[in-house]
Parts: structure tokens; C-alpha cells; sequence
């Protein structure tokens, strides 16, 4: 190591930088010039729960932020995070040697569309995703960059989400996700034509007065049907300040 450099500033690339997570000291690497996560990863990830033992897998993880923080939060045994763009997988890597949790999270580079075949079949006790909200690549100058590909099903659509968690997820097996109330109709379809049976929702309002613009679902594989919806999240109290609730899941 260079006299003068610390040890994160060892971990870090040109053009990245390490953000507090506010959760057993953990910290994680990001690159504005690519995709840095926002507050749906974060609700994602208080809502999700994972028993002590259990093993768990995410979806297009990007930078690694839902299994640091579920590793921080749960008892969970292992926690594996797919995903497809290397510089992303890389970011998440280093952020989890930083974090001293490499016995803990494994990062794998690969397809969602391919997970059944990197995977044992119901080998997850839970799996969680924050997909791409936007179908296709309709506006999009550059559909390959990070961005566009974090954002909009260019790689892969809910229907691969939902059909390789299908094949991953133990009968009992919870999958949770966070995603955009206008696709809900389609996307509950599609859960239920998998066999993963939505139990508990969740809508996100930034402001009381305002409509939902995320909605939070757990759901069970080879549940029976019945679905509960709990009561509203509100984000905000007013410009600038969270509700309690948030501050809470943030961990401040």
C-alpha cells in the first residue's frame, strides 16, 4: 500500500467512492458515472426477512447493496448476488472484502435468463430482486449503457425473473421484490403463473397526499392464495425529511 493512501482508499477505482451504509459499519463502493442504488434497494431490503440458517440469493445485484445490508440485518448462513455487468459485479466484490464478509457473500457474474443452470434446483430459502422497472429499450440512445440496463428490461424481463426464481426457491421459499406500481397487474400474473403466490404488499408514497410510485411484495412458492395488504409507507413528512419509519430502515 502507497504511503498516504488508506486502506478503502485501496479498494477504490478513478471516478468511485465509498458510501456509509449506516448498518455495522459497512460501507459500500459505488461509481456515480455508472449506477449507484437508491432508496428501493433499501426498502427492499428492510422488508425482506431471512431466517437464521437460511440461504439467500439476489438478482441483478449491481454494486452487492441488498446482501451487505441483509448481511448486517438477518442470521441469514450465505448470501449470493447475480450479476450480469462486470464492472458492477467487480464494485460489488470489492465492497464486500472491504466489508470483511467474503466467508458471508459470494458475487457471481452471469445472466438472470441463465440462473437455473448456475444454480441447484430449489437450492434458495429466499431470493430477492430490484429489477429493471421500464419494459424494453423505447427511448434509449445507448440500451448497453449501465444505466439503461439497471433501469429497462433489456437483458432480461420479469418473466426470466419469474421463472428462474420458480426453479431456485424451495417450496415455502420466499421471494421478495420492490417494483412500480403501473406494471402490478402484470406482474402479479406472472408471479402466479410461477407457482409464487403473493402474500403481503406493500405501496410506497413519497408523500401522503401523493399516488404510490413503489410497491414492496412477499411472495411464497406453492402458497395458497390470500393476499394482504398492509398499511401505506410514507416516505416523506415534508421536502427534506423522512418519517420516523425511514429513518429507521435507513438505520440513522
Amino acid at each position: 500500500m502507497s504511503a498516504g493512501i488508506s486502506k478503502e482508499e485501496a479498494f477504490l477505482r478513478d471516478g468511485e467512492r465509498l458510501d456509509d451504509l449506516q448498518r455495522n459499519g459497512f460501507r459500500i463502493i459505488q461509481n456515480p458515472a455508472r449506477f449507484c442504488f437508491g432508496m428501493d434497494a433499501v426498502l427492499l431490503s428492510g422488508y425482506a426477512a431471512a431466517r437464521a440458517g437460511a440461504q439467500v440469493l439476489d438478482l441483478g445485484t449491481g454494486t452487492g447493496i441488498i446482501p451487505i445490508l441483509m448481511a448486517a440485518k438477518t442470521q441469514a448462513a450465505h448470501l449470493t448476488g447475480l450479476e450480469i455487468q462486470p464492472e458492477s459485479a467487480d464494485m460489488a466484490r470489492r465492497s464486500v472484502q472491504l466489508n470483511g464478509l467474503g466467508e458471508k457473500i459470494s458475487i457471481i457474474e452471469g445472466d438472470i435468463r441463465e440462473a437455473d443452470t448456475l444454480f441447484g434446483a430449489a437450492s434458495f430459502d429466499v431470493i430477492t430482486s430490484n429489477p429493471p422497472y421500464m419494459t424494453g429499450g423505447h427511448g434509449l440512445t445507448n440500451p448497453q449503457e449501465a444505466k439503461a440496463i439497471a433501469r429497462h428490461e433489456v437483458l432480461c424481463s420479469f418473466e426470466d425473473i419469474a421463472r428462474v426464481t420458480q426453479r431456485l426457491l424451495k417450496t415455502g421459499g420466499h421471494f421478495y421484490l420492490v417494483h412500480r406500481p403501473f406494471r402490478l397487474a402484470e406482474i402479479i400474473a406472472s408471479l402466479c403463473a410461477h407457482g409464487l403466490e403473493p402474500k403481503r404488499m406493500r405501496m410506497v408514497y413519497p408523500y401522503a397526499d401523493q399516488e404510490p410510485n413503489m410497491v414492496l411484495l412477499d411472495c411464497v412458492r406453492g402458497a395458497r392464495p390470500r393476499l394482504r395488504v398492509e398499511k401505506p409507507l410514507i416516505v416523506y413528512e415534508k421536502p427534506g425529511v423522512y418519517m420516523p419509519e425511514i429513518y429507521e430502515v435507513y438505520g440513522y
